[in-house]
């Protein structure tokens, strides 16, 4: 059916494939969520910081 060096590159393609598809799922379940909560965070800390400021020169 296959000949050996078309089972490797089967098997690398599978490899690469499936790679791709576990880092895809790991960045849009764990790295964008992070990256998206920590500006909103970094934003709300600097109005904050920004209504304190202001509230003190007055």
């Amino acid at each position: 059916m296959f000949e050996f060096d078309q089972y490797l590159g089967f098997l690398a393609f599978l490899t690469i494939l499936t790679i791709g598809f576990w880092l895809m799922i790991f960045l849009l379940l764990f790295v964008v969520p992070y990256w998206l909560g920590g500006n909103l965070l970094e934003i709300w800390k600097e109005k904050r910081e920004a209504k304190r400021a202001k509230r003190l020169e007055q």
